[in-house]
């Protein structure tokens, strides 16, 4: 399973139907973002994937933990949130 990166740019409303799409195929989604603007974005997005799964029946969790991320030989702290079924 891939993980899904936002940037501060992304359209939140792909970003959460990606979200959704994981979490029916998959059972678990990871979305990955740096930055606050991108931080923005997933979180709006998150929220939007969690209407679209609702209407499938499906209630979902979201549990967001710091990762270091290797970007050009350069570490940089990023956040992940880990979205599952309750």
């Amino acid at each position: 399973m891939d993980i899904i990166k936002v940037k501060a740019n992304s359209r939140t409303a792909a970003v959460a139907g990606a979200i959704a799409g994981v979490v029916r195929e998959h059972n678990r989604a990871e979305v990955q973002a740096i930055g606050a603007g991108a931080i923005n974005q997933a979180v709006k997005a998150l929220v939007l994937a969690r209407g679209y799964l609702a209407e499938d029946g499906i209630s979902v969790v979201c549990l967001p933990e710091f990762v270091d991320v290797d970007i050009d030989g350069k570490i940089r702290t990023a956040i992940k949130l880990v979205v599952e079924p309750r």
